[in-house]
């Protein structure tokens, strides 16, 4: 357990806040308990495709107090190119993973820190059955879908960030007599919209997980009205589908689709419906940039520290997870099997429910 190992940690995916949390929770346990070297993979997988391998070799001058509070991941991240089928320049597709298993051997790694989501660990996983790498997982998504664990790092930032929001709609929404649209995050799981609708005083939140219709929304807000409240706020995920059962999709260059557009499709709708003057606002990647919260740091930290734990006493092809307020570690391939949406009669639907919130059912 004592021995000097030389421990490697990549971050992949989208960011979030709360990834330089875990590296420095990482580096501070790996060297000032196990006396070990951490080095950090640049963007994600993509640092083993180069040669030589592009990385950071992390020390304890790196990773000070200032490095928890910010956002965004100090060595970069890519949520494209799955190594098993790369895209080429010429427009083909290439099985590169030999090259990243050849990355991992030309540093010398005994062990593989992965911070990622259910797409990152996939990928992780298999490259590591195929080659043999130690690989120890470290939850992390704004969506908070991720199997086997209560929370993800940067799910609790994300809330945040679309609470202030709502903080900051509800006067001017008031002012103006309008109802307010605020479309979030969250790709097919309705957690960051709950969330922050119950904790913003939303009066209709809008999840993928329970189907809608325009004639609730509207009564809603109608019965709003006649409480004489001259002013509404209505928060929708960005995976809810429009009537029709379609996603509300916008094509990027190079022909890939994402999610955008479902708030514009609400708003016209609630105004078609109710005469209400309604305006939209779209959160996007603000809540992902954002400086970490203090829960995520905390969580984050947890992380760090068990996932260097986790290597020492040689548990591998796991990850870490949280669940009754402890850090326990679970198989990855169980954890990405499992699947997280909302569940439509879990806790948080109750309580949206038992507060008056139309879910629009």
């Amino acid at each position: 357990m004592t021995a000097k190992k030389r421990i490697g940690i990549l971050t992949s995916g989208g960011d979030c806040a709360g990834l330089n949390a875990v590296i420095r929770a990482v580096v501070h346990r790996a060297v000032l308990t196990y006396g070990w070297q951490v080095v950090g993979l640049k963007e994600g997988t993509q640092g083993f495709l180069h040669r030589p391998v592009a990385y950071q070799a992390l020390d304890l001058r790196m990773v000070d107090g200032n490095m928890m509070r910010m956002g965004g991941t100090i060595l970069g991240t890519t949520n494209r190119g799955d190594p098993f089928a790369y895209p080429m320049a010429d427009g083909t597709l290439k099985d590169r993973s030999d090259e990243i298993i050849g990355g991992y051997r030309e540093l010398g790694l005994d062990a593989l820190i992965g911070i990622g989501g259910d797409g990152s660990f996939a990928i992780l996983r298999k490259l590591a059955q195929k080659g043999g790498l130690n690989l120890v997982g470290i939850p992390k998504t704004i969506d908070n879908d991720l199997g086997l664990t209560e929370v993800s790092v940067g799910y609790d930032t994300a809330v945040g960030v679309a609470v202030e929001a709502l903080d900051r709609l509800q006067p001017t929404a008031a002012s103006h007599q309008r109802v307010m649209v605020l479309e979030v995050m969250g790709r097919d799981a309705g957690h960051i919209a709950l969330a922050a609708g119950i904790a913003g005083g939303a009066d209709v939140i809008l999840i993928p997980e329970i189907q809608y219709t325009i004639e609730s929304i509207a009564a809603k807000i109608k019965q709003v009205r006649a409480t004489g409240r001259n002013f509404a706020l209505v928060v929708v995920s960005e995976a809810v589908k429009t009537l029709d059962g379609g996603g509300a999709m916008k094509e990027y260059q190079g022909g890939e689709k994402r999610y955008g557009g479902i708030g514009a499709y609400i708003g016209d709708k609630i105004a078609e419906a109710t005469g209400a003057e309604t305006r939209v606002t779209v959160l996007g990647h603000v809540q992902r940039g954002s400086m970490p919260s203090p829960r995520d740091r905390l969580i984050a930290s947890a992380f760090g520290v068990h996932a260097v734990d986790l290597i020492a006493e040689g548990q591998f092809d796991r990850m870490v997870a949280w669940s009754n307020r402890e850090v326990i570690s679970v198989p990855i391939a169980d954890a990405i099997a499992r699947y997280a949406c909302v569940e439509a009669d879990g806790p948080l639907v109750k309580t949206a429910r038992g507060l008056g919130i139309s879910l629009g059912d």
